[in-house]
Formats: C-alpha cells, structure tokens, sequence
C-alpha cells in the first residue's frame, strides 16, 4: 500500500536514531554512555506520584473533557498569574497530551496549506516535521553562533513574506539552552505586531534556569503582545514528569476552541490520571523543582568548564535546559572525518559515546550533549572524548 504523501516527506528523529543505536551496541553488551536524553534523570516528586495512585483508587479514571480537567485549568492559570503576572481565562486554555502535541494541534489548526512558519535555527527536530505535517512551509533564519544562536529583529524583517502565518520562540531553547533577553523579545515582539504575525512560544524550560539568568515571556511584554502569543508549555521538564504526558497551550480563546475541537477527535482528552499528577504538581510544594534546577546548574558549571578544555570543541555557555550545544566541526576535521554526523557516529563505535548531531537540529558543526545524567558518568563520557581525539590525532 502506497503512504500519503505527508508521511513520506518526514524527516526522521535524529535523537531517536542515536537512541536506537546505543540501545542496539547496549544489547550486544557494550558499555555505552548515552547523552542523548531529552528529559530529566531524576524521578517524578513523590507527593506527585501519590496523587496519581489516590486519583486511581477514587475512582478517576473515565473520560474527562477534551480540553482538560477544570481544575488543573485553574492551576495553570494560577501558575500563569504567580510566575509571569499573566491572566487567562479557562476558554483560553487547553491542556494536551504533552507540549509536543499542544504544538501538533496549534499548527493543525492555524495552517492552511503553502503558509510559512519562521522556525530560527538551531531548532528543537519536531518544529518543522510538525509544520510540513499541517500542510506548512518551515521557513529557517540562522541564529549565528556569534550572538549565541538568537535571531535578530533584522534578520525575522527579512523572512517575512505575505504567506507567513507564525515564528516560533523557544526560550530557554533546545538544543542550545540561551534565553532571550527582554529587550530581544521586545524588538521581536515588535516586528510581529507591524506584521500580524503569531508568536508561538514554547516555554517548557522555563523552570531551569542558571547563572542569575531570567526567563521572560513575551506575552508579559504588552497586552498587544499576548494577544498575538500562543505559549506551549507543560510538567514534563519541570516536574521530571516526561512519561505522564500533560502539556498545554495558553492564548487567543478561537484558537484554543479549535484545538479542544480537534483534540475531541484526535485523542479524546489528556489521561485522566496524568491530569490529576499535574494538579499536585502546581498546588504541591515546589522544592523537587528547585532541587532540580539546582542540580543541574551544578553539573553545567563543572562540564561546562571541562568540554571547553578538550581540543576541537568551543562552546556558548547555555543560560538554561539541560544541554550543551558545542561547535565540533574542528575535532572532527583534526580526528580526519568529513564532517560532525560521522565524527558523531565513530565516537558511538569506537568510544561508546552517543551524541546527538547538531545536522538534526539545523546546525550541522554542532553536536548536542544532555548533562541530564549524573556526573560520574559524564566525567566518564568527555574522559572517553578526550582519549578517542587525543588517539585520532596522534595516528
């Protein structure tokens, strides 16, 4: 049977294929450090787990509505009101299983086919798969390395074109973990609003943040500017909640009623149980989420430090995430590969250290490096880094 023509034009996950192949060299019995990861390694907070197995046993476990539970509506708005000042209504919320399926929804129902979406570069792998599938046009502008991977108002003037729909925000971002400022967003913001263009921003890091750094939203920024803003976000970075699946969408009340349309007929509504976890999640203490962040702002000063030391590799400090995005165009050239995607591959061969390459994520001299794992073995995986360049180099 023949495959539609949607499907066929994906491009596949390049963090999954690595996953794939160090879960397949683990198999064979090889000791393989994988830093892959795109979620965080500590489990879900106890009082959260509770309150999921409590929802079990009184007996929630039926439909609820498409939209989301009214009362985790109201956490959220909560959330909204403490964290960034912001004020939303429930017709203006619609939770979704997981943030990557708020975004799925979003660009289901505010694309028609041939309409742009400005995606800056480097980009998290779903973006553009998601606006191909909606019948969208991806469109890149490159964030430089020079001004740490960030678009500039200069640079958003020149993408626009009469079909562009929508640009998308991810502050903090995956894959570089750098935060726009302010200021950024507000001469982004700027820009959006002499063009009438959706600001779809994905804030699912927001809570891990290092160095004194802030996150802004920019719907904070003005009325006028969360009017024309539709934020993504979720538990699952947050609250180490990646498997419970609870994300959402916060913005323009139309909007949000056609994605709790859509939802009614694509996934019914958000797991009921998972729904009840993320309600203890933002009413329940938040110190696991602080220990958290804490831990791994930990772990990013000592790698951080100790990746910049290693030959061939250069490195924008992230301000926030759990990854680190170095250049390594050069350790591939001085180990004599012909670029990062094999330099990547021998390093899981022969070094057992599975990385992300950065060709996935728009940037192709990059690889991406998640420290969401303890620092005995990251120590371990940049010691092996280090011998395998060290090895090449000297042969």
């Amino acid at each position: 049977m023949k495959l539609a023509k949607r499907v066929a034009a994906l491009t596949p996950s390049s963090t999954l294929a690595i996953t794939a192949k160090a879960k397949e060299l683990k198999a064979a019995g090889h000791d393989v450090i994988g830093l892959g990861a795109g979620e965080p390694d500590f489990n879900t907070p106890q009082h959260i787990m509770e309150a999921a197995v409590k929802a079990m046993y009184d007996g929630h476990t039926k439909y609820t509505p498409s939209g989301g539970l009214a009362t985790l509506k109201q956490e959220i708005i909560k959330k909204f009101q403490q964290d960034q000042q912001l004020d939303y209504k429930p017709s203006e919320i619609i939770v979704c299983v997981g943030a990557k399926h708020a975004l799925y929804t979003l660009f289901q129902v505010i694309l028609d086919e041939g309409d742009e979406v400005i995606i800056p570069t480097p980009y998290w792998v779903s973006y553009p798969e998601q606006v191909k599938l909606a019948g969208g046009v991806p469109v890149y502008v490159e964030g430089l390395e020079e001004n740490e991977f960030k678009i500039t108002p200069e640079q958003l003037k020149q993408a626009i074109t009469n079909r562009t729909k929508a640009v998308i925000i991810n502050s903090p971002s995956n894959p570089t973990g750098v935060i726009y400022t302010k200021e950024e967003l507000q001469a982004l913001g700027e820009v959006c609003l002499a063009h009438d263009i959706l600001i779809v921003s994905d804030e699912i890091y927001e809570k891990l943040v290092y160095g004194g750094h802030e996150h802004v939203s920019i719907a904070q920024l003005s009325p006028e500017l969360k009017k024309q803003t539709i934020i993504i976000n979720g538990v699952s970075k947050s609250h180490s909640m990646t498997g419970w699946r609870i994300g959402y969408a916060a913005g323009d009340a139309d909007i949000i009623r056609a994605m709790t349309d859509l939802a009614s007929h694509s996934t019914s509504n958000p797991t009921s149980i998972a729904q009840y976890a993320a309600i203890a999640a933002y009413s329940g203490s938040q110190e696991p989420v602080e220990h958290m962040r804490q831990a791994f702002e930990q772990r990013l000063n000592i790698i951080y430090d100790r990746l910049v030391q290693i030959p061939g590799f250069s490195c924008v400090k992230p301000q926030g995430a759990f990854y680190l995005f170095p250049n390594a165009k050069e350790a591939a050239t001085m180990t004599g590969y012909e670029n990062v995607d094999a330099f990547v591959e021998a390093l899981l061969e022969e070094a057992k250290v599975a990385l992300v390459p950065g060709s996935g994520f728009g940037a192709p001299n990059n690889v991406r490096l998640s420290y969401a794992t303890s620092l005995d073995l990251l120590h371990k995986a940049l010691d092996r880094i280090e011998t395998f360049i060290s090895e090449k180099t000297r042969g």
